[in-house]
This record gives C-alpha cells, structure tokens and sequence, in this order.
C-alpha cells in the first residue's frame, strides 16, 4: 500500500510537469472518479497549466491555474502516478492518462479502491483533506506528543490514524517502533516524553530515508527488510518476530527489543 514515502516519490514525478499544459485527458474508467462527472473532470483540466504539486500525508494535489481547481488523488493499496512518453504502451490498469506538452501523466490503480476527486475551490479542499492530523514528516516532536496524548489507546492503532498523524502505514509504523523499541500494543497514555520524543526522532530517520528512495526499503539493517522471510528474526538482536494483528494489519515487532513494559 503506497504510504507517505511512496507519495513523496509520487509528488516529484509530477513536479517534474509542473509548468506544462494539460492538453487533453483519456479517462479509460471513470470508476476512479470521485465526486465529480467525468465530463466536468475534463473541462475542468484542459488547456490548464500544471503548477507545483503538493503533499498531505498519503494525498497529492495537483493544482491547476493559479490555484483552483486542484486534482487530489488518493493511491488506496495499489495506486501509482507515472511520468510516460505519448506512444508508451498503454498498461492494463492505467485508468486516467493526462496529455502534457511533453509526455503523459498515468494515474495507474489495479483495484480502483480509492481515486481522483476535484478541489473546485478551498471549501472543496477543506472538506476532503480538514479532519487529517499533521503530516507525519512535517510535524514537529511537540505536534507528535501532542497528537499522540489527547486521547488513551494503544501506541500503533494511534499511529494508524490518520486524524491523528497522517501518512504513516503499516511498514512504517512497524519500522520507526522497532527502532524506538516501543511496542506496538503499549498504551499512548503510559508514555512518557522521553519516549514519545525518540519515537518521534525515529519516525523523522524513517520517513526521510524512505522518501529519498520512494518506498519503504528493505534494508538488511531494518526490520522492514526481514519481515517478509520465512522464519523473520530481528536484525538486531537476532529474536524471532512476533507476528500479530493491530488495527486490521499484521503487526511485526520483536519481543526481546520492544518489550510490553
């Protein structure tokens, strides 16, 4: 599932059309449509030049104009945004395909769980991004701790909220707890700063490194990259990982580095 470093890969792909006129738009299935007709969605984008795209968590805005309207798209599990050539092949799952001056953006989504939805304006924006807590990357450690403790629940089902903390997912949740040694059952009410402060710490090293690359990776020297082997154990300390279920999503940690308390 892309999470905020995926969409940070996504957000320079389109940066780099940024400038460029949106000369024409195939939509091959407007069931990733969202809220909008898909005659509306194409008189809203043609001749429209592309400005900077921006990221909030795991959504990215296109806008268009000056400023208004905005494209969002959501990437639900299986979403991706390309940069292609006009005669590159034409992929199976490439649902919406935007014509530039200079190449294609595809918005390509093999389940079509989620999609595109147009911003006509801030009230539109509001309503589709208001109720998201702070960016994950953006937020500083008081905003951590501040987000974290407004209400008792445990530590990772917190963390995949995104009114809480948006952006994070399941890889990198599991990730910056492991290298915080937290828990991920352990109740955000028992923490205290010093802990919140070096998950936050954690949380920053993660999703910098992975978004200068796209994705998670899966580096020996993190958990991501052993919890996919047969018999997982702790690149750290060498423990068998733990393998249980949290907030719909198996959860990896290890018993010996994050221990209950």
């Amino acid at each position: 599932m892309p999470e905020l470093p995926d969409v940070e890969g996504f957000r320079r792909v389109a940066e780099r059309a940024a400038g460029l006129v949106e000369r024409d738009v195939e939509l091959r299935d407007a069931q990733v449509l969202r809220g909008v007709r898909t005659g509306e969605f194409r008189d809203a984008l043609r001749g429209q030049r592309l400005g900077t795209p921006w990221r909030l968590g795991k959504w990215l805005a296109l806008p268009l104009g000056d400023e208004f309207p905005q494209v969002l798209l959501h990437f639900g599990m299986t979403g991706r945004l390309l940069r292609c050539e006009p005669g590159d092949e034409v992929h199976r799952h490439d649902r919406v395909l935007l014509d530039l001056d200079d190449g294609q953006l595809r918005y390509r989504d093999m389940r079509k769980l989620t999609g595109l939805h147009l911003a006509r304006d801030r009230e539109d924006l509001d309503a589709l991004l208001g109720d998201l807590g702070p960016d994950a990357l953006a937020a500083t450690a008081a905003d951590y701790r501040r987000q974290l403790t407004r209400r008792r629940r445990g530590l990772k089902s917190a963390l995949m909220d995104q009114e809480v903390l948006c952006g994070l997912g399941n890889l990198t949740v599991d990730e910056a707890l492991w290298q915080a040694r937290l828990h991920p059952a352990r109740g955000t009410g028992d923490l205290d700063r010093g802990e919140l402060d070096r998950f936050s710490r954690r949380a920053h090293a993660v999703l910098r490194g992975s978004a200068k690359v796209g994705h998670v990776p899966d580096r020996p020297s993190w958990l991501t990259g052993h919890r996919d082997e047969p018999d997982p154990h702790c690149p750290r300390c060498g423990t068998g990982l733990a393998r249980t279920t949290t907030a719909g999503r198996t959860t990896y940690h290890c018993p010996h580095c994050q221990p209950r308390g």
